[in-house]
């Protein structure tokens, strides 16, 4: 909703991990995927990239909590078959 550019949203909603995005972003991207898909598996060698990208420990701290959150979010609604309404634009 944020963005006039619709074409990187459409590549993240193809594929997320093949998308064009800057190493800011990118970063971003795979540590949310990879936190999603393989939590067991994060480690401190996930957080170099976000940090390369110039991410404080502040903005690391906020993009684990929210991928946290919309997982927790998601697996409840789904696991209560909560069905989503029609988007309003």
């Amino acid at each position: 909703m944020l963005t006039k550019d619709k074409e990187p949203i459409a590549a993240l909603e193809r594929d997320p991990a093949t998308a064009p995005l800057d190493g800011r972003l990118r970063s971003l991207v795979d540590y949310a995927l990879k936190l999603t898909i393989k939590p067991g598996e994060v480690s401190d060698h996930d957080l170099a990239p976000m940090r390369a990208a110039g991410l404080a420990d502040s903005a690391i701290h906020d993009a684990a909590a929210i991928t946290a959150y919309f997982n927790f979010v998601n697996r409840m609604a789904s696991g209560l078959g909560v069905e989503l309404e029609e988007a309003q634009r």
